[in-house]
């Protein structure tokens, strides 16, 4: 029985460790990861001020799995024949869970996509920052408000104080509010660390297009820049056609192939729309772990029962330069309570995955500051 795992952020490598551990022995694992390696999104941030903490955050597959990793890119899937175009073959599978992750959405906006810098991956850190360092004097601008964005204005806003550089930070978002699709007491808490650090917040506010060195905005306004960060949106991978794939709550996609994670819009048991979380992606990945496992012990006559997954999130967490925000339940939390949560919940996920290493380093980079 051969098992596919297209991808290895959160869903991938949290599915292909469950499935290692719970699948017989004559079943046969391939994991494909372009990188070869699993990077920690939500604290790819960090980078941008901390470029040491690229060693904590980016994890080799070899150092946690036991299965095939092919590094090649993943072109293209067919689930209606079990079958995937890599960059240099061609992956016939019983089973798979696309779990690519999402690209970043530009939306078509003239001139964003050429001269903003997204943040998906390492080299887009390291790109913001040099942008920075270079722009003392001058305007950065972060387009779209929600965590990332959020994370990354708090990041520039700190790493402009170390510098001691003179630059002034503007935060935009379309919506009526920071992190729009979180609850009001967050999105105060929120809204207000961000004022502490003297970020420049313009919500209601639309990008229309961009040059070189220009913005305008929906209503004609125009403003210069020196860096211009977009963290504005997502939209599915390239080799889904650019979409993000609709699954019910068994979040399965024809007979053989599952969608996990950010590369799926999940509607959960009860009906709702999954938002995409690594916490969602995480445990979406259980869910789809025990389905592949069921159908692969099962007989050829009936198709079993599958499990459904269903959202109820503990709380949220993003960071804000040196400071955190936490919601647990209908309680928000800053300040140094926060920020150890932020710590204890990112150390214990690179526990979960086996890079105890990287969690130990990472608590220290965290709470060191």
């Amino acid at each position: 029985m051969d098992i596919a795992v297209l991808g290895a952020g959160y869903a991938g490598l949290s599915l292909a460790r469950k499935l290692e551990t719970d699948l017989s022995d004559d079943a046969t694992i391939v994991v494909v990861e372009e990188t070869g390696e699993h990077l920690v999104q939500h604290e790819l941030h960090r980078v941008i001020r901390r470029p040491s903490l690229a060693d904590q955050i980016s994890i080799p597959l070899t150092d946690v799995l036991d299965c095939e990793v092919r590094e090649t890119r993943v072109e293209s899937v067919d689930p209606d024949e079990n079958r995937v175009r890599l960059e240099d073959d061609v992956l016939e599978y019983d089973y798979a869970a696309v779990c690519l992750g999402a690209e970043t959405a530009f939306y078509d906006l003239p001139g964003v996509e050429e001269y903003a810098i997204p943040l998906k991956r390492l080299e887009h850190a390291r790109e913001i920052r040099e942008g920075f360092l270079s722009a003392d004097g001058g305007r950065v601008v972060v387009g779209g408000a929600g965590l990332s964005g959020v994370q990354v204005a708090g990041e520039l806003a700190a790493l402009a104080d170390e510098e001691e550089k003179n630059v002034e930070i503007v935060l935009l978002e379309q919506f009526e509010t920071v992190a729009p699709a979180f609850p009001a007491n967050f999105q105060e808490a929120v809204r207000d660390q961000l004022e502490r650090r003297d970020i420049d917040i313009r919500t209601g506010t639309a990008v229309s297009r961009a040059d070189d060195d220009t913005i305008t905005l929906e209503d004609g306004e125009t403003f210069a820049y020196d860096l211009f960060v977009w963290t504005g949106g997502i939209r599915g991978s390239d080799a889904m056609g650019g979409d993000r794939a609709r699954v019910d709550s068994t979040l399965r996609l024809g007979d053989g192939t599952f969608v996990v994670g950010d590369a799926a819009q999940v509607v959960d048991g009860d009906g709702e729309a999954v938002p995409a979380s690594a916490q969602s992606a995480v445990r979406e990945a259980r869910v789809v772990a025990k389905n592949i496992v069921r159908l692969v012990e099962g007989d050829d006559v009936f198709d079993p029962r599958l499990d459904q997954f269903t959202f109820d999130s503990p709380g949220w967490l993003v960071s804000v330069g040196d400071g955190a925000v936490a919601q647990i339940g209908p309680t928000v939390v800053t300040g140094r309570a926060a920020k150890a949560l932020k710590a204890t919940v990112g150390a214990g996920y690179l526990s979960s995955v086996g890079a105890v290493r990287n969690a130990v380093d990472l608590i220290g980079e965290e709470l060191g500051d």
